[in-house]
């Protein structure tokens, strides 16, 4: 396992940008110019998509795959110069964020540096022609691993990058040998201290597919020997199957508890509702507040955020990767979230959320009940708790909360519990409250929003020291 992953990258927000549609300049200036917007939204890291030349052979679309590597040395003319480049990750470090970029290691376009002056370092159909192993990649040929040279030339490459960005998202990694990931690993260390290394883990059904062929095809477990964060694709098939009305909110949990039990202690995933090969989640989360729910519940998973470029404005288009597809900021049908994953990516930052045993269970059709409890040897011991509540239907909820006196972490104010059974969940948008404090009575009560305001976070006050039980809620209406 990547013995030496910080559990403290669970407390972290990723931003992903594709620069081609990221702006309409299309280029490492404009993305420049947007950095205090940013990070002004709690981002932690920056993550751009493949910034090298693209292939223009079997090329799809009118500019291409960014997936279709051409030159792992160079960079891309459309985005800019490599001087551009290291300006914008200059400013990054300076604005206190972190950079990682995209490596495609499985496959080249057919017309790649690598193709041209090193055939025999690919992969060759029965013929002798070059070829790859998926079908539906038409733009790009597989490296053969089976060539120890070929892994001298990409650690080169790794290395080289090392000395300016922070880490690597490492696109198919389970298609790659996992001895080359920890090789690769080890010598960047020496370059980079403490480098990020995210990979694109696959769908089982993939695992399976690639395995029964014949093929390399690395699971989850066996990623974390060598890779930091993994992509939650394990569970996110689980997760969809609840919006296509295929699925339910148990199977789901039950899919993240055993997340707890078979990865490593140190596991971190990459909590997302979308990203460039999914469907924005506006595409698919029409209500407005199941949306706004659906955004409070991946901060508050365990695990390392993500937002795609336009998620913060619910952006409902999902940019093509082989054409000038601009995000559509000012798009009258978007819907901004600014404010609260503003919001979110400051109370995420509760050591909390970086250590934790985790648990999440589906309490009704609709709706998740996520809760992190503080690791502690003495079974007796006050163990800090944080719950979570989230409807995914955006319908009103019940829930029961103590009789508390409470202040709203998202808008100010007071939020005073009334003896009653239940808690009616009143607010308009999705809500989390969070407590670092002793709560004083067990009774239940109603909640009421002294500030008017929709979306709300409590800070439960009880009458104890700020210290002991912990209690977030997420609710909708």
């Amino acid at each position: 396992m990547a013995v030496k992953t910080e559990k403290a990258l669970r407390n972290q927000v990723m931003y992903q940008i594709f620069p081609r549609n990221y702006s309409r300049e299309g280029n490492f200036p404009a993305v420049l110019c947007d950095l205090d917007r940013i990070k002004e939204l709690g981002t932690d890291i920056i993550w751009f998509t493949p910034i090298h030349p693209i292939g223009v052979k079997n090329r799809k679309g009118t500019l291409g795959s960014p997936y279709a590597n051409m030159d792992y040395l160079a960079i891309n003319p459309e985005f800019g110069s490599e001087d551009d480049f290291r300006q914008l990750v200059d400013a990054i470090h300076d604005k206190g964020m972190k950079c990682i970029i995209d490596v495609v290691y499985n496959h080249t376009s057919p017309d790649s540096v690598l193709a041209n002056e090193h055939p025999e370092w690919f992969y060759h159909k029965p013929d002798g022609s070059f070829g790859n192993r998926v079908a539906d990649w038409s733009d790009v040929i597989d490296l053969d691993y089976a060539n120890r040279d070929l892994w001298e030339y990409q650690i080169d490459s790794l290395k080289k990058w090392a000395g300016i960005v922070d880490g690597f998202r490492c696109d198919v990694a389970p298609l790659v040998p996992l001895e080359f990931w920890i090789e690769a690993r080890a010598a960047v260390e020496e370059i980079r201290p403490g480098a990020i290394w995210l990979c694109e883990s696959v769908e089982p059904r993939f695992i399976t597919y690639m395995r029964g062929r014949g093929m390399t095809a690395l699971s989850d477990s066996e990623l974390y020997q060598a890779f930091d964060i993994s992509y939650d694709y394990d569970i996110f098939d689980d997760f969809e199957a609840y919006f296509k009305g295929m699925g339910t909110l148990a199977d789901y949990a039950a899919c993240v508890n055993r997340q707890e039990c078979i990865y490593p202690d140190n596991y971190v995933k990459l909590r997302f509702l979308e990203n460039h090969d999914r469907r924005r989640a506006a595409s698919y989360i029409t209500n407005p507040k199941a949306l706004k729910n659906a955004t409070a519940f991946i901060f508050f998973q365990k695990g390392l955020t993500l937002i795609y470029a336009g998620q913060e404005y619910g952006v409902s288009h999902l940019p093509g990767l082989f054409d000038k597809d601009d995000v559509p900021w000012d798009d009258p049908e978007n819907i901004d979230l600014t404010v609260l994953i503003r919001k979110l990516a400051n109370i995420k930052k509760d050591p909390l959320f970086a250590d934790s045993s985790y648990h999440v269970e589906a309490i009704s059709e609709d709706m998740i009940r996520a809760t992190h409890t503080g690791i502690s040897f003495d079974e007796d011991a006050p163990k800090q708790k944080a719950e979570g509540f989230f409807s995914f239907s955006g319908r009103p909820c019940e829930v029961n909360v103590p009789d508390i006196k409470a202040q709203d972490l998202f808008n100010g104010g007071v939020i005073n519990m009334k003896r009653t059974k239940k808690l009616l969940a009143f607010l308009l948008a999705a809500a989390m409250v969070i407590s670092l404090a002793a709560c004083g009575s067990s009774d239940s009560g109603t909640a009421e929003d002294s500030t008017g305001a929709g979306a709300t976070v409590i800070k439960i006050g009880g009458t104890g020291p700020l210290t002991g039980t912990a209690s977030i809620y997420g609710v909708s209406v």
